[in-house]
Parts: C-alpha cells; structure tokens; sequence
C-alpha cells in the first residue's frame, strides 16, 4: 500500500510540474518578446511595405511604456523624447512609464505615511512628498554621470584602437566594428551600434552624429568634428587620433588632480546642506511639541523660509567655488 501511494505521489508530482512547463512554454511562444517581435515582423511584411510613417517612426523607436494606450499619451506629450534619451543615456532599463510610476509611488507614500505617523502640517508635507518623488530621478542622474564618466575614461583607448587599426590598413568602418568588439561596456557596444548603423546603409556623418547624441561627451564630439573634417577635406587621420588620445588623457589626469583638491569643499557642502534637515527630522521624533511651534507661529514660518532661501544660496555658492571645468 505505501509502495503504491508514494508511486502515485511521484507521479502526481511528475505530471504537475510538466504540466506547469507546458503551460509557461504556450504562453512564451504566443506571448513572449519573441512572439510579439515575429508578430509585428508579419504584419508589418503583411501590409506590403506600405505601412504609414508614424507606424515606421514608432517600430524603431523605444518603448516608452507597455500599454498602448499610455504610450499614446507619452508620445504627445512634448519633450518626451528628451526624456527618454535622458533614460538611454544613464544605462538603465527604466521606460519613461516606469520613471513617472516610481515617482508617483514614493510621493504618495510618503504622504500616506507623514499623514498617519508625523503631526507635520500640509504644506510641508506636500514638500516632503515632492522632494521624495526626485529620489527616482535623481537615481538615473546618478547612473547617467557614472555611465558618462566611464565612456570618457574608455575614448582615449577606443581612439588608439582606431589609429592602429587604420595604420594596419584596415577602413574607418572595420576599425569601429573591431572598437566594438574589444572595448568593454558601455563604449564598445556604443561603438559596435555605430558600426552597424554604416553597414545598414547609414552614412558616415549621420552614424557618427547619432553616436554624438547618445554620448553627450565632449571629447567625443571633438573626435566627432575631426572625423568629419578629415573625410571631407583629408589628411592623415590616424595623427590627428593620436592627438585628440593625448588631449584626452592629460585633461583626465588634470581633473583628476582638481577633483582631489576639491573633495574637501564637496564633503563640507553636503555636511551642511543635510546638517538642519537631520538635526530637525530627529527633533521631530524625539520631542514633536518642541518642532511644532516653529511652524504654529507666524515667526517661525518666516524663519523656515529665511532659512531655506539662504541654505540654496550658500549652497549654489559653493557649488560655484568647488566646481572647476577643465
């Protein structure tokens, strides 16, 4: 009896499982990225190639959000696709949908939260739950400046690769592509995208102006303008790549050396831009009936705006001094 229990439980145990691996790849082949990219591959060859150009325009565009009908909005919105080349810029695989979602999210959070726990009045929360909705996009600044800051430490290898390459008597095509394939993240595969762009039929100048828009770096713009120059003028391009990976590399170790003198002035801007913020969130804990006259009395609210309009100013003022453009 036990033999035959235990053979039946395997069993059922055997059958449940292919059944929910049965289930998954049916909906992975009608459902899944795959899918949904053949289906749109066949409708777009059912239509004989004469789809619209708004329908053309969108295929080769990123998604701004899953649902179609949210996507549509996105799209009339102005300035969007700023956005969301802001998005592409930092490396994330954030949509602008998600961006505005985590927003809304955390502002609403924050105010459901300050209004059941926190005896803080409405104005001020409201504030609070602003500055709380910037957290999300204050995230992909940061890992766009991170993402920046690694694409300029990698051009100057990235320009030696290509005037080697191009002393070795390979074309200015083949040396992008070989850029792609050796040069690690994120400069090899902005390279490799280039380099694919050309072979698609792109030209040169207008893959080299697009490579422009999605690394905002300067240096980069200068080996932009120099490519562009020596195609249509000539000369000897493999020095003038020499040239602009030496340029580069003396700037970085110059912002370097600033970049360490002046870390003592960043430490001291952040130790008392977040010094009142802190000082008064632990008040408010600790005793909340000592922090609420400042914002009960007609004074206190005159101090807090006094004080905040001051704090901007002392900060932007030492932002100024401490930020040093090379």
């Amino acid at each position: 009896m036990n033999e035959i229990f235990y053979a039946f439980a395997i069993l059922l145990f055997a059958a449940v499982v292919l059944c929910i691996e049965g289930l998954y790849q049916w909906w992975n082949n009608y459902h899944g990225p795959e899918a949904k990219r053949v289906d749109e591959r066949i409708r777009a060859l059912s239509a004989g190639g004469h789809l619209r150009q708004e329908q053309l325009s969108i295929l080769k565009k990123r998604l701004l959000s899953e649902s179609p009908q949210f996507q549509r909005w996105l799209m009339s919105l102005p300035r969007v696709s700023v956005i969301d080349r802001w998005l592409e810029q930092s490396g994330s695989a954030w949509s602008v949908a998600q961006l505005i979602g985590y927003s809304v999210v955390i502002a609403i959070g924050v105010l459901v939260v300050g209004a059941l726990l926190l005896p803080v009045p409405l104005p001020i929360l409201m504030v609070c739950a602003l500055a709380a909705a910037m957290l999300p996009v204050m995230h992909i600044a940061s890992l766009r400046r991170k993402r920046l800051k690694k694409l300029e430490a990698q051009l100057p290898d990235a320009v030696d690769m290509i005037a080697r390459a191009l002393r070795a008597g390979h074309s200015f095509a083949s040396a992008l592509g070989m850029v792609g394939q050796e040069i690690k993240a994120p400069m090899g595969p902005e390279f490799h995208i280039t380099f694919e762009e050309i072979n698609y039929g792109v030209s040169l100048a207008e893959a080299l102006t697009n490579l422009a828009k999605r690394v905002p770096v300067n240096d980069l713009r200068y080996f932009v303008i120099a490519v562009l120059i020596q195609h249509e003028s000539g000369g000897n391009l493999a020095e003038i790549l020499d040239t602009i990976g030496n340029l580069v590399r003396e700037r970085l170790k110059l912002y370097d050396k600033i970049r360490v003198l002046s870390a003592e002035g960043k430490l001291s801007a952040w130790i008392l831009g977040l010094l009142p913020f802190c000082t008064a969130g632990l008040i408010l804990v600790v005793n909340p009936d000592f922090m609420k006259v400042l914002w009960t009395d007609p004074m206190g609210l005159k101090m807090i705006g006094l004080a905040l309009v001051n704090m901007v100013l002392g900060l932007i003022w030492m932002r100024k001094i401490i930020r040093i453009r090379v």
